[in-house]
Parts: C-alpha cells; structure tokens; sequence
C-alpha cells in the first residue's frame, strides 16, 4: 500500500500540507481533488522524490515500479512507436542483453535461454501489438505510428507522454491532467483502459464524468489535509453538499440557487422534445440542484447578457467544401444551418473536421467552394485554443477589458472580472505569467463581456478546474443564444445541448442518440479496427499468383500470431495453476481453524499470499485480454 503520514508540505514559503494523512491500499483507484494551489501536483512530486517534504513520510512497497507522464518530450528522431516501448524498461533491458548475447560468438546458451524466458515472461512478444494499441486509441492513424517522435506537435507530443507511461507494467499509475491534450474520443478510451488497469492509480483530473468512470475513492485537498471519502465523484459531491448545508451562511446560497435553477428545469422540461439527447439532459439538468449545492463556496460568478437577434437563420454554409490551402479537403459539399436558440454538440474522432467546421462557423476560414451567409445583427463570441494564444502577454486583464470598452469605469471592470477570480492585484498582473486555466478564463470573460448571441466554442474546459467548468456549465444553461459546442467534457455537452451532430468521414450527420450511445459506438469502432492495414495487392496475372500471395499473407498472419498464441496459453495455465491455489487458500481461511491461537503466524502468511494471489490473477487476466485484442486485430 501507498502510507502518506504526518506530511508537512511547502512550495516557496506557501505551505501546502500539515501533517496530512492517507493510506491508499493495493489495486483502488482514488481521484485527487481539490482548488488550484492546493497541492494535488506538488503531492505527486513528492511521491515520485521530486520535492521533498520538511516533515512527515510516504512509503510504499520497494518493489513496485512507478509510471508518471513525463512533461517534458524529448525532439527525438525515434518513431513513436518505438518512443512508447521505451516506457517499458524492463523490456528494452532484456531486449539489450538479448542483443549483446546474440551478437557474442562465445556466448552461453543457458543465459540466452534464460533471457528468451524472461522476455517471454514480460510479454515481451505482445510488446509492439500493445504499443499499437495504446497509440491508436490515443488518436494515432497507423501511418503516424512510424513518424519521428519530433516531427509532432506539443499536443501530441504529450499524448505520445502518456502512451509511454501506460506502456509501463506498473504497480502505481500517477496521472496528473490526462485528458487536457485528448478529444472526446481519446477520452473515452482511456477511460475503458484504465478501469481495466490492475495496478494501484492516483488521478487528477477535472472532469466529473472520467472520475465517475474510474475510481472508486475520491480524496479531497483542502485545508492543508487530505480527506478520503469512498465512492466516485458524484458520491463525494453530495456528502460535501451535506457538509456545507451545516454552514449557515452556505445553506441560505444553497437554497436560493437551489430555487434558481428549480425555475429553469421546470421551464426546459415543460418543452423538452423526446429525442433521446434531449431527454438524457432533461435528467442531467435535474442532477445539477444537487451538483450546484455542492459549488456554493465557488470564487466564480458570471452570467451572459441577454442574447436579442431577430433573425431566425444566424447562419447557413451552402454547398460548402472546407479545408487548408496544398492539402485534401477536411468536410465536401456540405449544407449546414444554424437557427436561433439551437444548441448543438459536435462529435466525431480528431481530424474530422469539427474544429474546421466552427471556423467556417465563425467566419475565420473562407470555404475553398460554395458560400456562407451570416444574419444582420449576429455577435459571435468564439473560443479557441488559437484565441487563448492571442491574449497580449505584457498586458493586464485590465487592459484587455479597457481595449474593448474604453469608456467604461475601472471599478466596474475590476467588479466583472471578480467573478472569473482575478481580484486586487491579479487584475493588473501581465497575462505572460497566468497558467494555461487562467489564460482560458480570460478568455472566457472577454467573450462574455462582448454580449454574444451566437456562441461557438472549441473544448472551453481545457485547463480549467472543476469549480470553473461548473460555473460555465450554470452561464451557459442560462444562455439564451444559439450554440454550438466541441467538448470532451460530457457532463457541459450532455447538460448543456439539445441536438448531437456526427463530423466524420468527411460529412456531417445528425448523431441518432446520446453520448452514452456516443461511448459505446467510439468502443465498438476501436474494437473493430485492426492494427495491421489489408496488405496491397496488385491484379496478378493469374489464379495460381494470386493464390501465393494469399498463402503469403496467411503465413505472415500465422507467424505474428504465434508467439502471442503462445504466452496465451502459457497464461491460461499460470491462471489456473493460480486461481486452484486460492481456492484452496480461500477454503482453509473459511474453516475455524484458521483463527486458531495457533494458527496466527499461519494465518498472516495466508492472508498475504491470499493479497499476491489477487493481484497476480488481475495482471494475467488484463495481459490475456491485451493479447486476444492484438489476435483479434492481426485478423483469425
């Protein structure tokens, strides 16, 4: 187990944690929660020895090997693929020495014996199918798998951080923000993955819906402490409503913003239609009394200005053909419309062409055919990653808002500003220094302040803490304009859209469900897909060519399968020769001997064997999957 005791924790001279506590037991996976500044990652640094702590303890088993995503990628010329096998370091170390055996004339036969064993033993023969498995669920076409690791991008660069760190057989899993470089597709994978994971994972992570479908713990950082309540995200969020119901002061916010939101749901419920979108946020608006009593004590406040237009038709793309200048159009022919008060939610695998299509949308990439007409009157607030990065960094928030509005009074600047948190000094502070959240909630707050009727937002939750995406979620639901949304945040898109569109393929399609049927379908796609692309075939000049191509590639097929037929039933057997010795084991802890005065040292021993036991069947089990996976994908 993981033992956090008495941990005294400072950065600079802001103490973070005072004598905290946590016991984190063998296989439970716990999501760290807490505000910005309280020390989540500062924790995680200790447990990997980065900082060190003035008082206190962390210890955990001397065996188990630790994976962390790297922050750093290194401008390698190494193939991505290759680049993820490297999170594995016991595989590349048997991988070494079976080289310098190999290529040694005198070298033993029994320590090359040996070696094979081993690497048969750490599935070392799965090792390249599982790297191509963790790469294409993270978004990775094939093609890309044997790119250079330099010729990516910072935000695939950390997506190839990440495969690396699942390539690694570890014990304990630290992932500190996971999904902020991921779509909504890639998001859903890691999800799948990592409640399949068998080993001990600590998470952080603002996104409600990826905790609620990982952990079973949530811990909380607040006050210099750390508080564990068991359950998921959704649990620990109405014990921490109870709690802050006790606060008088609380209770009384509580209330009124309980009755707010009361008048809201009804209203949306009298006129929701039963499409199956509209009916699954028909339920998560219900659920948000209960999300809302528990953000009471939120440092955010803000609300959109009421949305007029007359116009029924705010915009139309007709007959449109969408792309970048020297490359294959993104989205061909399309029609697309958006009237007053809509409120759509894209979908679709990165690269479709969802982030393309707001552009068109907002009027910042020409279509390369066909035409767009915008209504008189319309106001466009659109976010984007490219419009975070166009902040000015020598200046303040309050030079942003003054560029905007100069006659404006600076009090009546600072009072709106408040309510995305920068208050006293932090209004005046150049924007170079604020963090990747607080550069987006500027954003944000520029948009707002610049009364919209037409909101088109591109992942508007990156960066931001749970505090701030729940406030966004309350701005937009009372929003009154038309919106069009790409998130891979489900709990904003599920709360806050009537209609769900497909982007894939190059076309744009109603999506005929809600994102539950959204997570199944990305599921059974990935499923579905094979690792190895159909061999090219040119038209043989006879039957008996053909025939030996086939009898080529069925060859080739059977000889990639074969090793991994192999660790599979050395597997099967491990598995059984294991689960016969716990069912013993059980039988014989069952019996009243077992507690006998006597039997203590015994039953100490069984109860520890009883814990590996457990823990080597969930690993065997996992490896068994992986491996049926990777079968499946090279084809029966």
């Amino acid at each position: 187990m993981l033992r956090i005791t008495n941990l005294v924790l400072a950065r600079g001279a802001k103490r973070l944690f005072d004598t905290a506590n946590l016991t984190v037991h063998a296989g439970h996976k716990v999501g760290l929660v807490g505000a910005n500044g309280s020390g989540k990652s500062s924790l995680f640094a200790a447990i990997l020895g980065e900082v060190i702590s003035e008082a206190g303890s962390i210890d955990l088993p001397s065996a188990w090997t630790i994976a962390h995503v790297a922050q750093q990628t290194p401008a390698v010329a190494s193939p991505a693929l290759a680049y993820v096998l490297d999170g594995d370091r016991e595989l590349r170390e048997v991988e070494s020495a079976l080289a310098r055996v190999d290529n040694d004339p005198a070298h033993d036969g029994t320590a090359l014996a040996d070696l094979h064993h081993q690497f048969d033993a750490i599935g070392g023969y799965s090792a390249r199918p599982r790297a191509a498995a963790l790469l294409a669920g993270l978004g990775f076409a094939e093609s890309q798998q044997m790119d250079s690791v330099v010729s990516f991008s910072g935000g695939w660069r950390m997506r190839l951080n990440l495969a690396q760190a699942l390539m690694c057989r570890s014990d304990l899993l630290l992932l500190d923000e996971p999904t902020n470089h991921l779509d909504l597709d890639a998001v859903l994978w890691l999800e799948d993955w990592l409640a399949k994971y068998p080993g001990t994972l600590l998470l952080i992570t603002h996104d409600r819906d990826f905790l609620d479908g990982v952990v079973d713990t949530i811990v909380h950082a607040s006050g210099r402490a750390l508080t564990s309540y068991s359950g998921n995200y959704a649990q620990f969020e109405r014990e921490r409503a109870r709690v802050l119901a006790l606060q008088e002061s609380s209770y009384a916010k509580q209330r009124r913003q309980i009755a707010h939101l009361r008048t809201f749901i009804d209203r949306f419920g009298a006129k929701a239609s039963k499409a199956k979108q509209a009916q699954s946020r028909k339920r998560a608006l219900e659920r948000m009394e209960l999300i809302a009593a528990a953000h009471v004590d939120s440092p955010f406040e803000f609300a959109f200005a009421p949305a007029d237009i007359g116009a029924r038709q705010l915009v139309v793309l007709e007959r449109v053909t969408l792309g970048y200048p020297e490359r294959p159009p993104v989205l061909a022919n399309v029609d697309f419309g958006l009237l007053a008060g809509e409120r759509i939610g894209l979908l679709g695998p990165n690269g479709a062409g969802k982030s393309t299509l707001l552009k068109a949308l907002a009027g910042t990439l020409a279509p390369c055919i066909g035409k767009r007409h915008a209504a008189q009157g319309l106001r466009i607030g659109y976010f984007a990653q490219l419009e975070v990065g166009q902040l000015r960094d020598e200046e303040s928030p309050l030079w942003h808002l003054r560029r905007l509005e100069p006659d404006t009074r600076e009090q009546e600047h600072r009072d709106f500003l408040g309510g995305f948190d920068f208050h006293g000094d932090m209004a005046n502070s150049v924007v170079g220094r604020f963090s990747g959240g607080e550069r987006a909630r500027l954003t944000l707050a520029l948009i707002v302040r610049q009364k919209p009727n037409l909101l088109l937002l591109d992942e508007p939750t990156n960066h931001l803490d749970l505090e701030m995406r729940e406030a966004l979620t309350e701005a937009l639901l009372e929003f009154q304009g038309a919106l069009v949304v790409v998130a891979h945040d489900r709990h904003l898109l599920r709360t806050t859209t009537d209609i769900l569109w497909l982007v894939a393929d190059g076309a744009i399609v109603p999506f005929d469900g809600d994102l539950d049927d959204y997570r199944d379908w990305v599921l059974g796609q990935r499923r579905r897909e094979r690792a190895d692309a159909p061999i090219p075939v040119s038209a043989p000049a006879d039957r008996r060519a053909q025939k030996r191509i086939e009898a080529q590639t069925r060859q080739r097929l059977a000889e990639t399968r074969r090793p991994l037929a192999t660790r599979q039933s050395t597997i099967e057997r491990e598995l059984e020769a294991a689960t016969t010795e716990k069912t013993a084991l059980e039988t014989w802890l069952a019996s009243g001997g077992a507690y006998a005065d006597t039997a203590k040292d015994e039953l100490r021993a069984k109860l520890v064997r009883q814990g590996e036991l457990t823990w080597q069947l969930a690993r065997l089990e996992a490896e068994w999957l992986e491996l049926a996976e990777a079968m499946q994908r090279i084809g029966a």
